[in-house]
This record gives C-alpha cells, structure tokens and sequence, in this order.
C-alpha cells in the first residue's frame, strides 16, 4: 500500500512533534503540499515553516486552506499525543477525509525498503541517529527517520536514498507493531508508560510481539540478558556483538569493535556515558547486517558529532560544564550519572531535573528519588504535563521529600521555577551543571547558556 498514491497535499496534525516533522522533511522532498496544525510555536515549526510547510497554531477548521478540504487528495496524519477534542481532528473525521496515524503512515512509507527499526524504552533516538549517519557517511542509499536532531545534519532527516529506510521503533501505544522490519535492536525493556500498558508484564509483551514481526532472527539484535530470541549485544562480556576493551583517550571511547567473523581495532566515539557506548554497537552491528562496508565503520563512528539534548555540550571549560540532556526515567538518570561521574569524578555536579508526566513520577517516584539523590546539589521544577491532567497528590514537592530522605546533604535540594533558573545556576557551587528532562525545559537551554557563558 502506498500511502501517498493520488496524494497532492498532507495535513499533520502535531507537525511540530520531533517524529512528525521528519515525516513532513520527507513530504516536502517528494513535493508534496505539507500544511499543519500544532498548539504552539517552536524552533523546529519555524524551521519547517521555512522549508515550505503551511502551519496553523489555532484549533480551529475555519483555519484549515481549501487545498486540504479535497477528502480525494489530501491525507491527514496525525499523533496519538494529539487530544480526542481537537477540533481539526473532528473536522477531518467528520468530513471522510483518509485519517491515519503517524506509525500508520511511517509503516506504510517503509514496507517496501530494507527496514531497520530500532526500538527500546531507552536508547532509541541516540542508536537511530547513529545508525543513519554510519549507513550515510558510507554513501548507502537511506533514508533515516529519526527522534532527534542529529548534530551532523542538523536536522531528524537523513536523505540519501530510498532503498534503506532507518525508523525509531515506538512502543508508546505499541506503535511499533505497524512496522515491518527486516532488521532490529531492542535496547532495553524497562517498565515506562505504565498508564497504557498497566504493567510491566503487559510492556514486555509488546516487546516480544514486536521481535517475532523479524522473521530471521539473525537479523534481531537486542541487549544482552533481555529475554528475547536473536542476537545479543554487550559491553566488556561475551555476546555475539560486543564492545571490549573499553578506555577513555583524549576524552573519547576508545574500544575494540567484536562481531561474528569481524574484529575492530580501536574504535573511537565520542558520547559519554555506557549507555551511549552500548548504543553505538547496536547501531555499528545493525550497519553491518545491513551490508555496511565495514573498512568504513570506524571512520564513520569517529565522525559521528551527537544527537541533541543527549549529552549535549553546551559549555565546557576549566571552570564550568554545562551538559543538556533528554533523560526522563530513573534508568536514563542512571546512564546520565554514569556517564558525567566518569568523565568527571573530581567534580560536583547539580542537577535541575524537569519531571515528565504524572503518571511517570507516580509510578517510578521511589527510583527517580534514589537516582536524583546520587547528585551534589537538586532543582526540581515542577512536573510537565505533556497530555496528561494533574494527579492528586503528585508534585514535585512529593518527589523533593522523597530526596531528602535519602540525600546526605538535604539542604541542597530545592523547588525552582523557570524564571529564577538562571540565578540559581549562576549561584551554584558545583562545577559540571546539567539541564534534564524531557518537557519545555528544552526551551531554557539557550538563554541558560548565553547567561552562564557570560559568568566567570
């Protein structure tokens, strides 16, 4: 099934999320009319907007351009993250218009390509974005859909051909049962959305669906000691892809690079962290499976700039640090402290931690409080909502308490607003400083770092 046969225009609704505005890059490359509709403005809108894209931020079908009102010509795509009530939305479906989801749509653009699908309560974005640059940088014909903005690229689009196609596999409303992978990774299977799933059990479940839609198992990577059939994947312990002899030169990953029938020597990355280490594996084996040439590899990984909000530099000198980072749940705090402690040991760190979602801090409180703890100083701001409505009871005062608790130093542990965020950075003793979280706090990065740039 094409989804774009007889198409002439494409409505997103949520254009501006990450997903769907690569979604809207491909659209717009294949010449296609892209309008759109999003709650607010942002960087990447306006930098759609620029690329050639029609956006409303009004909700409202009196704003919708009669291009889009042909119900024989114009597809709408949207997300699950959009509410049951938004009033474009009722007005496409009333009008028999063809309304698909995003998962939907990514499915269908994909299933004639060689499909690798990436998916993984953690890990996702950084493994995908990896992967699409060693298959560009290697001159192979891929298209890459990413969750991120890729440093290399600067945009979530990597366009070098249509043959291959790289997708972030989504479990969220078990999404990623749409695809039709050839090749994938699973990176991890810890509990998250429970308010979808229910449980864990539940989660695991969709994991273990989604790896039998891989019919050569061969072709299925996942972390070692995951419960799955396939291929496993480790750091530093035998696994049928590994990574060994991990060390740190010149502030980067030096390792060597084990697969079946193939041995890497001193492989260079650049991304702090384990995590980040485990994902380039992941992605370097998926590569190869793919029919990477494998005499380019190791240049193509020592390119490989990031993925920002992942462990993104924003200032790094004698006297301050200041990484931004995406880390949402305790596990991706963990990998963030690992990373940080290790390449800065002798340091303080403080932390201003964003909370996303309600049902999230309600259902991990007691982890995100130990994991939070492990750092020297603690600003919590209060919990972004995204789609969801307030919880009784859970706030971000229920998780300071919890802190404290535990901490050694309770006085370091505090209630901030957004407005008074830079002051209390400013005022901060700690060396290395980190800007976590998964809401709008994204949107403070910048002016952060012009004001913390400017102190000595």
């Amino acid at each position: 099934m094409n989804p774009l046969h007889n198409i002439h225009s494409i409505y997103f609704i949520g254009i501006g999320g990450i997903g769907m505005s690569a979604l809207a890059r491909f659209a717009l490359k294949k010449n296609l009319a892209v309008f759109g509709y999003d709650k607010t403005a942002t960087a990447l809108t306006s930098t759609l907007e620029k690329e050639g894209a029609v956006i409303t931020f009004v909700d409202s079908a009196v704003a919708l351009p009669q291009q889009v009102k042909n119900n024989t010509n114009t597809l709408v795509v949207y997300t699950p993250a959009i509410p049951e009530d938004n009033k474009i939305m009722q007005w496409f479906t009333r009008q028999d218009h063809k309304v698909i989801k995003r998962s939907e749509f990514l499915g269908a653009l994909t299933q004639d390509t060689l499909c690798l699908a990436v998916a993984g309560t953690h890990g996702k974005t950084t493994t995908s974005a990896i992967l699409g640059h060693l298959l560009a940088y290697c001159d192979m014909p891929v298209t890459a859909f990413l969750g991120g903005i890729a440093e290399n690229y600067k945009s979530n689009f990597i366009s070098k051909g249509t043959a291959i196609t790289v997708v972030e596999a989504d479990e969220f409303d078990r999404s990623f049962l749409t695809l039709k992978p050839d090749i994938a990774c699973i990176t991890s299977m810890d509990a998250d959305h429970l308010d979808i799933y229910g449980d864990a059990a539940a989660l695991e479940a969709s994991f273990v669906a989604f790896a039998d839609l891989v019919a050569n198992k061969n072709q299925l990577l996942h972390k070692k000691g995951l419960p799955l059939q396939g291929q496993s994947v480790a750091l530093e312990e035998p696994a049928a892809y590994q990574g060994k002899n991990i060390r740190i030169e010149n502030g980067a990953y030096k390792f060597d690079f084990i697969a079946p029938h193939l041995v890497l020597s001193d492989v260079s990355f650049c991304l702090p962290g384990h995590h980040n280490l485990h994902n380039a594996v992941t992605a370097m084996s998926m590569a190869i499976l793919a029919g990477a040439p494998t005499h380019l590899l190791k240049e193509a990984l020592s390119n490989f700039k990031g993925v920002e909000r992942r462990f993104s530099y924003r200032i790094r000198r004698d006297d301050l640090v200041l990484i931004d980072d995406y880390a949402h749940h305790p596990t991706e705090l963990d990998a963030l402290y690992q990373g940080v402690n290790e390449m800065y040991p002798d340091d303080k760190k403080v932390i201003v931690f964003q909370p996303h979602l309600f049902s999230r801090t309600r259902d991990f409180i007691d982890q995100f409080a130990e994991s939070l703890a492990k750092f020297d100083q603690v600003l919590l701001l209060d919990i972004y909502p995204a789609r969801e409505t307030p919880i009784d009871g859970v706030t971000s005062l229920w998780l300071l308490e919890k802190i404290k608790k535990i901490a050694i130093d309770v006085d370091n542990i505090s209630l901030v607003t957004k407005e008074s965020l830079a002051e209390h950075l400013k005022t901060a003793t700690c060396r290395v400083k980190l800007l976590v979280g998964a809401g709008d706090i994204g949107a403070e990065v910048s002016q952060i770092t012009k004001i913390l740039e400017h102190e000595n």
